[in-house]
């Protein structure tokens, strides 16, 4: 089962100096029945998208706990058994979320999701507009929306550690 796992930057690093992402639970976004069945139509492929889109979003909270962090949102595509995941109780903004049952080893990542140099000003912002938009406000989640308009940039599991550096 595909699933995405949430990073910053500066989290990173700590995994790869632990060999696996932890300590469990880890939580994961991943195509859930809660977000099959919201969907009425979808294929897969789509599905596993809004699936990584969430969990874009749990890097942008993720960013907020850490003022450190570059202003990239970091997603990782991990593989693991559906056995070893928990889901969540669903409610509307949470649809895709789980939790992985044990830490997962980094020969379990397929690839990971960043955000390109050019994004910074835009996820920043929508950092910054985070408790807003969690709030309800509407201009807010309009700006926490607009990081959705720069596609992640795909990385080979092999190339983690460029990530890193």
């Amino acid at each position: 089962m595909r699933v995405y796992v949430p990073l910053t930057l500066t989290a990173l690093p700590v995994v790869l100096a632990a060999g696996e992402i932890g300590p469990a639970p880890v939580t994961a976004y991943a195509v859930t029945p809660a977000l099959r069945e919201s969907y009425a139509e979808g294929n897969t492929e789509e599905l596993e998208y809004v699936a990584m889109t969430h969990a874009a979003h749990a890097s942008i909270r993720l960013l907020a706990a850490d003022p450190t962090a570059p202003s990239q949102r970091l997603v990782l595509a991990v593989d693991v058994e559906e056995g070893a995941v928990t889901t969540l109780a669903a409610d509307e903004s949470d649809r895709a979320a789980l939790h992985v049952t044990h830490s997962v080893p980094l020969d379990r990542v397929a690839a990971a999701l960043h955000d390109a140099a050019e994004a910074e000003p835009t996820v920043h912002a929508a950092v910054e507009a985070l408790p807003a938009a969690e709030a309800g406000d509407d201009d807010a989640r309009f700006v926490l929306d607009e990081a959705d308009s720069h596609e992640l940039l795909w990385y080979d599991a092999s190339e983690l550690h460029l990530l890193a550096e």
